[in-house]
């Protein structure tokens, strides 16, 4: 398999990386990212000067880059996880995210038409279905019902990949999962950011009155899902990936003060954020039925082993509370 990863040094995208360096089938990567603040060259250090890992700094959007890639390095499968993805972000400038998340995706079916891609994978969120009550499930029959530009942005892509397959015969497939967490998130994210602040004493900010609920999918899973998606996946079709694990964000907080030894007075409520949906849950009963996935970590297991994680690599998050990891970025200018 020879394949172009986009946004590949970010949170999601590196842990893929690394769980398909270890397969066997995986021939060669090219990770194409645009360093952008939440892409990391720190998170992908490991495979520079690797046989079977290019790395190229650019943009999704840039269409001539992107087929040269596609020509040149013979890419049979592409996984698309280049994307703006902070709702708070995205309510700031709309426009950034309709650029990367819908215009970019574009950018890379018309590559993968042209250059005759054998498999197209879009990682996408459950954040397209909007907002569930407090039962139910969402699933692939679901409704899209974005209530942020973010979600927006990434459902419009969705619609576009379906239609790429739809009128072109493209072998696609969209992957929607719920909230990923593990190793190498970007401290921006709830639990990073709590474990973060938390180790400095610092006030942990919750939405609202932090009983919004999100179903927590272990990284690692994702990526093994992921995997059997590209093997596996029916064209045209769309798989939800989700954990099971249901919790409310006071709840995640409260576990990471326990586990760090740390007050609840360190909590802070504030003003909620515009549009914040009040509960999210996949419900993976199709890509479990059909391709066999199942999660392998449990919450308990895998939170604890984030939080050992960020213990433990002090070093990485400090480099980007300061910024250090993107000016060194800058500086190289890391092209392939």
């Amino acid at each position: 398999m020879r394949m172009l990863v986009t946004g590949g040094a970010g949170f999601i995208g590196s842990n893929f990386i690394r769980y398909m360096m270890s397969r066997a089938e995986t021939e060669h990567i090219v990770n194409l990212d645009k360093l952008t603040y939440a892409g990391n060259p720190d998170n992908v250090k490991e495979w520079e000067g690797h046989s079977q890992y290019t790395f190229i700094r650019g943009d999704i959007a840039e269409r001539k880059l992107v087929n040269h890639l596609v020509k040149a390095y013979k890419i049979d499968t592409i996984v698309n996880f280049a994307a703006e993805s902070h709702v708070d972000r995205s309510i700031a400038r709309p426009e950034l995210f309709v650029e990367t998340n819908v215009l970019g995706t574009q950018s890379l079916l018309d590559a993968a038409r042209a250059n005759g891609v054998a498999k197209f994978v879009q990682v996408s969120t459950d954040e397209v279905y909007g907002s569930l009550g407090s039962a139910g499930y969402f699933t692939e029959a679901t409704p899209l019902a974005p209530n942020s530009p973010y979600s927006a942005s990434k459902a419009g892509a969705d619609l576009l990949v379906r239609a790429y397959h739809e009128t072109y015969g493209m072998n696609v497939n969209i992957t929607r999962c719920s909230n990923n967490y593990g190793p190498y998130q970007f401290p921006e994210k709830l639990i990073p950011l709590m474990i973060t602040h938390a180790l400095q004493n610092k006030p942990l900010p919750i939405y609202g009155d932090g009983l919004n609920v999100r179903d927590w999918l272990h990284v690692e899973d994702h990526a093994a899902a992921i995997e059997l998606v590209i093997s596996q996946g029916k064209p045209g079709e769309v798989y939800n990936i989700g954990g099971h694990n249901e919790q409310t964000n006071l709840t995640i907080v409260g576990l990471i003060l326990d586990a760090l030894g740390k007050p609840e007075s360190l909590i802070r409520h504030v003003a909620d954020r515009l549009g914040h949906d009040r509960r999210y849950a996949i419900d993976p009963a199709k890509i479990t039925a059909e391709l066999g996935w199942k999660p392998r970590y449990t919450f308990e297991t895998g939170i604890g082993e984030t939080i050992r994680w960020y213990l433990e690599h002090e070093g990485w998050w400090r480099r980007i509370e300061s910024g250090e990891y993107q000016a060194e970025a800058e500086e190289d200018r890391i092209y392939g």
